[in-house]
């Protein structure tokens, strides 16, 4: 079968897309990949084919109020759709969509006849055990969950209405008001495939059939894949070090950060490694050491603490590591 999974957003929202593809491959399917071309190469590291979508989500970083973040999500999803179309191969069998692309992809597959199935890698769908991920953590009781849950719903469908829009014009569709398309495969029950452990986040017992949780999905990881010199060297020079680093979080604010990490460890009197991520830490001396893109599959188990952003993938596998 010829698989297509359309993924984009950070680092975090994309890796875990490479460990699918590359087990849907094991399998005995063809697999492309179709993100930024920033991430081109842990694609094809995978061995997959990598199909380009069109933007970048650092040029529409820098915001602060939840309005200025909500126009800068538009503007990223809308640069999106003006390509998601030409990412997809005539001959795609079947289209694998992320939270991020979903609401591109459903008109795609409506126009092309294209069989979808959501592969999300958190919790979109209301429900009463919890709110919605981008409202935070604090309950507000199952009928308030379930309600912001629709809203958050209403918020997404206002991100998408002017992508949406360009790409059903461009599609020969006819228009269609915003969230009516996901209604109506919600009415249809939609499949949705969520790549999070049960153990982190049970699956809500008032969700309905088709909404699945299948477990982690791991990033890609080369079998032959090892840490590189200067990270051996220094993990042997001493007590095993603590790891920190805040994903693609906190970007401007790299200095701050870096220098409370340091302070931090020496005032601990322990050892360090400091992943640089969008935020550009770095810190200098012998006992800590600045690094860039690491499998965390790889350094997490080496370390003696994890301290993050909270990011599902870095939590996933800190989890996974046994490390605190």
């Amino acid at each position: 079968m010829r698989i297509l999974i359309a993924a984009a957003g950070s680092r975090g929202d994309v890796a875990p897309y490479t460990g699918l593809g590359a087990g849907l491959r094991e399998a005995g399917h063809d697999v492309a990949l179709a993100t930024t071309d920033a991430f081109a190469p842990l694609v094809r590291e995978a061995g997959l084919e990598f199909r380009s979508l069109p933007t970048r989500p650092q040029a529409h970083g820098g915001v602060g109020s939840r309005r200025e973040l909500m126009r800068a999500a538009g503007a990223f999803v809308t640069e999106l759709g003006r390509g998601f179309a030409d990412a997809v191969d005539p001959g795609t069998e079947l289209l694998l969509l992320s939270t991020t692309t979903a609401q591109l992809g459903r008109h795609l597959a409506e126009a092309t006849g294209t069989p979808t199935l959501g592969a999300c890698l958190q919790p979109t769908a209301p429900t009463g055990d919890f709110p919605p991920t981008v409202m935070g953590t604090r309950s507000l009781g199952r009928l308030g969950n379930r309600a912001a849950g629709r809203f958050a719903l209403r918020m997404a469908d206002r991100v998408y209405a002017e992508a949406v829009t360009e790409l059903r014009g461009s599609l020969g569709l006819p228009a269609l008001r915003p969230g009516a398309r996901c209604r109506r495969q919600e009415r249809a029950n939609w499949p949705v495939l969520h790549g999070f452990s049960a153990a982190l986040v049970p699956r809500p017992a008032d969700w309905r059939a088709g909404l699945d949780v299948v477990g982690t999905w791991w990033p890609y990881v080369a079998p032959d894949r090892r840490l590189p010199a200067e990270v051996e060297d220094f993990l042997a020079a001493g007590a095993r070090p603590v790891f920190i680093g805040f994903g693609s979080m906190a970007a401007g604010h790299g200095e701050r950060l870096s220098e409370i990490a340091v302070t931090a460890l020496r005032t601990a009197g322990l050892r360090g490694i400091v992943q640089a991520g969008s935020a550009g830490l770095a810190a200098d001396g012998g006992d800590v050491l600045t690094i860039g893109d690491l499998p965390h599959a790889l350094l997490f188990p080496r370390v003696a603490a994890v301290v993050h952003h909270a990011g599902a993938g870095t939590t996933a596998a800190a989890l996974r590591a046994g490390v605190p």
